[in-house]
């Protein structure tokens, strides 16, 4: 980062992006094309990416512990195969040319939209959990290549992680969301890892997008779900459009 605002954006960035994982979903449809445009190269903003990702849903995995809220061991035996994807998916972006991923990362931006806008709703009503025999073994092999996705690019992967963990595993909300931000926790290590072995992860700049993360996350905690998840979702829909727009075209 060049200049004194770049610091100040990042932040900015970073806020808005924890805001929105908070209370809906996401928002790394935001911050990754923002640290592109702000000169990374794509892999390079990729991998910066991760660092404020692994932080964020730390702080989440410590904060759903703390209230009592956890689905240990079945988190990390999904964990552990989306770890294992996810460095297949990680050494296949730190490869790609900068053109390919803008082009890959515009089309999954609005894909995403089209899971935002039409995605079944989830009910909060208390199901028999079926996280045993057959069912742990078909998240087992789901998330394997769910790792493979999120290792890649990552963005918008929670929404496909909370509709197969309540649909499949018969989770609710919650308890889907605890065993999810578990998850993608231990892959993005992995991915990380990965990343910064090929050079890939400008501390520098992942450090404070995390600061802003991390501010975010705690202002939206405050904040009902149910008054600022439509709002958000707007926001989060026109942002992506603009930006998928930009990637392909510019």
């Amino acid at each position: 980062m060049e200049a004194w605002y770049h610091y100040v954006l990042t932040v900015i960035v970073g806020f808005v992006v924890g805001f929105i994982n908070t209370v809906s979903g996401g928002a790394s449809l935001i911050s990754l094309p923002f640290l592109i445009f702000l000169g990374l190269p794509p892999s390079v903003a990729n991998g910066t990416n991760r660092v404020a990702i692994a932080i964020q849903t730390a702080i989440g995995v410590a904060g759903f512990k703390s209230k009592g809220v956890s689905t240990f061991p079945f988190n990390i035996y999904l964990g552990i195969s989306a770890l294992l994807g996810s460095v297949i998916g990680a050494s296949i972006a730190v490869d790609i040319k900068g053109e390919t991923f803008n082009r890959i990362l515009a089309i999954i931006m609005v894909l995403v939209v089209l899971i935002i806008i039409f995605k079944p709703k989830i009910s909060l009503e208390v199901l028999a959990e079926r996280v045993s025999g057959k069912y742990l073994w078909i998240g087992i092999i789901a998330f394997f290549f769910i790792g493979i996705y999120g290792g890649f690019i990552n963005a918008g992967i929670g929404f496909v992680i909370l509709l197969f963990l309540h649909y499949v595993n018969h989770m609710t909300l919650v308890r889907a969301n605890a065993t999810k931000v578990a998850v993608v926790c231990i892959y993005t290590l992995a991915a990380l890892a990965v990343f910064i072995y090929n050079d890939k992860v400008i501390w520098e700049v992942g450090l404070v997008l995390a600061i802003g993360n991390g501010l975010g996350a705690w202002f939206s905690s405050r904040i009902s779900v149910g008054k600022g998840d439509g709002y958000v979702k707007m926001f989060l829909i026109v942002m992506v459009v603009i930006m998928a727009v930009k990637l392909w075209f510019f």
